[in-house]
């Protein structure tokens, strides 16, 4: 396995892009698939959303749904009209409800009695869930970021999280929110969401996105105030190798591992590895995400971040070459 690692990698460096410069880098950049739902829901048109998400559902490509029901809310945020015209069009159709649910959870997120408003939201959250049928984890992904945010009991998380994992035991979003929650419910428990987070990866297959769950976890690790990171390095530095090897498996300059590549920068930096992190700025191309850039700063400016941090690499190789 580690000999087939080595030989992707190579490969993977000898077909890496040249760096975009920064005039060219895209924040956020929608994937193929993605871009014409977009493009139509400007124009108030909600067909190719709709279409894409069931394609999702038919195909059960529960990570691609989840990313693709998340940039959709997103974007309702600020327009909604498709959406409306959507829901109003089929009130039960369980993509509508599902983009619906995330953009109700996505609104509250930021106030500042976010706990209250979601507390109020959940029920219809964790009800569309229910609604969306016996093998799609996505909703109940939906449903655990709300009680997460409305400060669930233990109890109440669990009965979420194995409604999740019974429908699909490797979906990466909910093993994500379900870190995201032991971290905020035990802060400093950083030894146990690493081991969360390794035990959820080494289950998986070898291509599934959850494989990079250690490296989110070395992410919380890492950001948490007062972090011993030295009792943790060996682990990681684990992390980041792995998702390294997942990062080896896609395309360069591909856009849907931008997130895991600009996530897997960001850790390497943190941990001082800056020649592999230059090797995957080299493979994420000109594909900037605004997680995690949008963590380091009170008022984030995610792109800023990204190249601020490209600069720093560069100089540093540079540096160590004279």
């Amino acid at each position: 396995m580690l000999r087939a690692f080595l030989r992707a990698a190579a490969r993977a460096r000898s077909r890496s892009p040249r760096p975009a410069p920064d005039d060219d880098v895209l924040l956020d950049a929608p994937d193929d698939r993605l871009a014409p739902a977009l493009v139509a829901a400007a124009r108030g048109e909600h067909g190719p959303a709709a279409g894409l998400l069931a394609g999702t559902r038919e195909h059960a490509e529960w990570d691609h749904r989840d990313r693709y029901a998340t940039r959709l809310a997103a974007f309702a945020r600020s327009r909604s009209e498709w959406l409306d015209a959507w829901r109003a069009t089929a009130p039960e159709d369980p993509d509508a409800l599902l983009v619906a649910a995330r953009l109700a959870v996505r609104r509250r997120w930021d106030s500042p009695a976010r706990a209250e408003l979601l507390r109020q939201v959940v029920p219809a959250v964790v009800a569309a869930a229910e609604a969306a049928g016996p093998v799609d984890p996505v909703p109940w992904r939906t449903a655990l970021d709300a009680a997460r945010g409305a400060g669930a009991a233990h109890p109440e998380f669990e009965r979420l999280w194995e409604q999740a994992v019974r429908r699909s035991p490797h979906h990466y979003g909910s093993h994500v929110s379900a870190l995201e929650y032991l971290a905020d419910t035990s802060p400093g428990a950083h030894g146990e969401c690493l081991d969360f987070a390794e035990t959820a990866a080494q289950d998986a297959p070898e291509d599934a996105l959850v494989r990079a769950l250690p490296l989110r976890a070395a992410f919380t690790c890492l950001t948490a105030p007062g972090t011993a990171v030295r009792a943790h390095r060996p682990r990681l530095d684990a992390a980041a190798d792995r998702a390294a090897a997942l990062s080896a498996a896609h395309p360069p300059a591909d856009p849907w591992a931008a997130e895991l590549r600009n996530l897997l920068v960001y850790v390497l930096v943190r941990l001082g590895r800056h020649q592999d992190a230059a090797e995957q700025l080299r493979l994420t191309g000109p594909y900037v995400t605004s997680f995690p850039w949008d963590r380091d700063a009170d008022e984030p400016d995610p792109l800023g971040r990204f190249l601020q941090v490209r600069a720093d690499v560069r100089a540093h190789l540079g540096a160590g070459a004279h």
